[in-house]
C-alpha cells in the first residue's frame, strides 16, 4: 500500500519544515486584506508561522509578516495567532 505525502511547509520565523497542521497560515487576499486562514485554503499569498506564543511574538516585533506580504499586519491578527496556539 502507498503511503500518503505529508505536505511540509516552512516556518518564516524559524525556517523549519513542519507539517501544515503544526503552524498557522497568515493571508493577503486578493483584495489586500489580511485573514489568519484557518482552513488553509483561502485565496492569496500566504505565509505560515509555528504555532508557537514566543514564534509568534518575535515576527510582530520583527514585522517579518509585513515584509513578506507588502501589508501592515493588525494586532488582532497577532492576538487571533496566540488565541489559537
Amino acid at each position: 500500500m502507498k503511503l500518503k505525502k505529508i505536505p511540509l511547509r516552512t516556518c518564516v520565523i524559524t525556517k523549519e519544515k513542519l507539517e501544515k497542521k503544526e503552524l498557522l497560515r497568515i493571508v493577503r487576499t486578493p483584495s489586500g486584506e489580511v485573514i489568519l486562514d484557518v482552513t488553509g485554503k483561502a485565496n492569496g499569498r500566504g505565509a505560515y508561522l509555528k504555532k508557537s506564543r514566543e514564534v509568534i511574538d518575535k515576527a510582530q516585533k520583527n514585522k517579518v509578516l509585513e515584509r513578506i506580504l507588502g501589508v501592515e499586519i493588525p494586532d488582532k491578527i497577532y492576538d487571533d495567532a496566540i488565541n489559537l496556539c
